[in-house]
C-alpha cells in the first residue's frame, strides 16, 4: 500500500471491509512479480459515487508492456506441454477461490465501479462459471477427422494453443469479462497478457492473486496496468502476440484490427453498438416490464444489452407504458425509503 492510500479513509473503508485484505491489491503482475511503487507514473482510481480517491496502480510503459510479452512467451512452453488435467485442475481451484471470496471481490468492485452490491455479487458469480467451464472443457480438447481427397489416407485436425493471448476488458464488467476470455486461453494452454480498464483495476488484480494462490504458474497470467495506449500498441505489433480479444468501442476495436493486420493475429472483437428491446402483442405483459427494466437500468444502462430504443407493437403499447410507469413509480418509492 503506498502513502496516499494508507493515509486515504476511502480505502481504508473498503480494507477494513475484506475478510482478505491482500485482495485489495495496488500492483501490477509480470512473471510472477507484484510492481508497484517503483513505476514512476500511476493510474488515480476514484470511487464513482462519491468521486473520492480510492487507490491507484501503476501506470506502466511500452517497455513493462513488452516485458509481460517477453514473460508469458517463456511460460508458452511449459504451461502448454502440460496435461490438460493439470491445466483444468488450477482453473477448478481458482474457480473455487473466487467462489469463496465471492463477498470480498463484490466489494472491491462495487468501491470501484459503482454497480449495486447485489449486482457485483452476481457478477462474480458469473465470473466463476467461465472458469468452472473451461476447467472441464480443458479436459476434452477435440480431434477431429476429415475426409481425405487422397485415396487411402487420413486427415486428422488437431486442435493446439496459438501462443500469447493479449486481453483487453472494460470498466463495466470487470471481473466476468476477465474471466470469460482468460479461463477459455489457458483452458486451451494459451497464456495471457491482459489490460484491464484504467477505471477498474483493482478486479483484476484480485483475480490475479487468487489465480496465483491456485498454482498459477509464473508468467502465465500477466496484469498489465497503464493507460491503454501504451500498453496494448506494443502488443498489436509484436509478432509473439498471436491474439487479440477485445470488448468495448467499435472506434477502438476498428483500431486494433487494423493495428493487428501486420502481423495476421486472430483479432476477436465484442464491440459496442445498438441494443433494441422489442414488444409483441402476444408477449407476457408483466414479464415484459420487468425484463424492460433490467435491459434498460442495470449497470445504469451502460452494458453491451443495455436497451436504448423500445419498439412495442401497437395494441398493447398503451398498457405497456402504463406498467411501465407504474413500476418505475414503485421503484422510486422504493428506494426513497
Amino acid at each position: 500500500m503506498n502513502a496516499a492510500q494508507a493515509s486515504n479513509p476511502q480505502s481504508d473503508d473498503l480494507i477494513d471491509r475484506l475478510a482478505d485484505r491482500e485482495l485489495f491489491c495496488p500492483a501490477a503482475f509480470i512473471d510472477g512479480e507484484r510492481i508497484g511503487e517503483d513505476v514512476r507514473g500511476e493510474i488515480v482510481v476514484t470511487d464513482p459515487a462519491s468521486g473520492r480517491f480510492l487507490g491507484s496502480v501503476p501506470g506502466m510503459d511500452a517497455a513493462q508492456s513488452r516485458r509481460a510479452v517477453d514473460a508469458a512467451q517463456k511460460a508458452f512452453a511449459d504451461w502448454s506441454g502440460l496435461l490438460p488435467q493439470e491445466r483444468s485442475a488450477i482453473l477448478r481451484r481458482w474457480f473455487d477461490l473466487i467462489m469463496a471470496a465471492q463477498e470480498d471481490l463484490a466489494q472491491i468492485m462495487t468501491a470501484e465501479q459503482g454497480k449495486p452490491i447485489s449486482e457485483a455479487r452476481g457478477e462474480i458469480a458469473y465470473a466463476a462459471s467461465f472458469v468452472e467451464f473451461y476447467a472441464e472443457e480443458a479436459k476434452r480438447p477435440n480431434i477431429e477427422s476429415v475426409t481425405s481427397h487422397l485415396p487411402d489416407a487420413e486427415v486428422e485436425i488437431w486442435r493446439e494453443p496459438c501462443g500469447v493471448a493479449a486481453l483487453i476488458t472494460p470498466w463495466n464488467f470487470p471481473a466476468a469479462m476477465l474471466t470469460r476470455k482468460a479461463a477459455a486461453a489457458l483452458a486451451a494452454g494459451c497464456t495471457c497478457v491482459c489490460h484491464p480498464s484504467g477505471e477498474t483495476p483493482f478486479s483484476a488484480t484480485a483475480l490475479a492473486v487468487l489465480a496465483e494462490r491456485a498454482g498459477m504458474p509464473q508468467g502465465v497470467f500477466n496484469i498489465v496496468t497503464g493507460r491503454a495506449s501504451e500498453i496494448v500498441a506494443p502488443w498489436t505489433e509484436d509478432p509473439r502476440v498471436r491474439v487479440i480479444s477485445f470488448t468495448g468501442s467499435t472506434e477502438i476495436g476498428r483500431l486494433l484490427i487494423r493495428q493487428s493486420a501486420d502481423t495476421v493475429k486472430r483479432v476477436i472483437m465484442e464491440l459496442g453498438g445498438l441494443a433494441p428491446f422489442i414488444v409483441f402483442a402476444d408477449a407476457d405483459l408483466d414479464q415484459a416490464i420487468e425484463e424492460a427494466m433490467k435491459a434498460k437500468f442495470a449497470t445504469s444502462g451502460q452494458d453491451c444489452l443495455g436497451a436504448n430504443r423500445f419498439f412495442v407493437e401497437r395494441p398493447i403499447y398503451e398498457n405497456f407504458c402504463e406498467k411501465a410507469r407504474g413500476r418505475d413509480e414503485s421503484a422510486h418509492r422504493g428506494a426513497r425509503h
